[in-house]
């Protein structure tokens, strides 16, 4: 999906604070090991960083939804089930096209994973790994992405959070 169009510039002056410009929907896959426990699934990012699979909200569908469809195209999830509302939220930068950097919103959905491929969309462009959360926070550069896999607990994923927090 393109990228939208970067804001217009400002009158030079920075606000003391910056609204996100964009907001991107995220998906935490996770699943349960054999011997207890569970692991999260990181994918990389076409600059080489571990992220979370994730893209530009989609037109007439529910953001949880989109987060599945992101989770099958970026690290081939074919049978999950996502949560209804974000499991946390985290503030990024993001490039744009024409080459800016505006804040990004992105809103993470849990995704109980139930199967997985290894032949989807964008296969030939990713690398993939399943790792225990704390692991995995330690891969990922965003603080915000880091707060939200430390604190990761499927139980806890259904309760609604409050806006711009990690899970307690």
């Amino acid at each position: 999906m393109p990228v939208p169009a970067a804001p217009a510039p400002s009158s030079g002056c920075a606000p003391v604070h910056t609204a996100p410009a964009f907001t991107q929907l995220a998906a935490l896959c996770w699943r349960e090991r054999p011997g207890g426990g569970i692991e999260v699934l990181l994918v990389t990012s076409s600059a080489g960083r571990w992220i979370l699979p994730k893209g530009w909200p989609m037109d007439g569908l529910a953001p949880h939804k989109t987060a599945r469809i992101e989770a099958w195209e970026e690290a081939g999830v074919r049978k999950g089930k996502a949560t209804r509302t974000p499991v946390g939220e985290y503030m990024a930068i993001k490039r744009t096209p024409q080459g800016d950097d505006v804040p990004c919103l992105h809103r993470v959905y849990a995704i109980r994973v139930r199967r997985q491929e290894d032949r989807y969309p964008e296969a030939h462009r990713r690398d993939r790994v399943w790792l225990p959360p704390a692991e995995a926070a330690g891969r990922v550069d965003e603080e915000g992405l880091r707060d939200i896999l430390r604190a990761f607990d499927p139980a806890a994923s259904k309760r609604p959070l409050r806006e711009g927090r990690a899970p307690p």
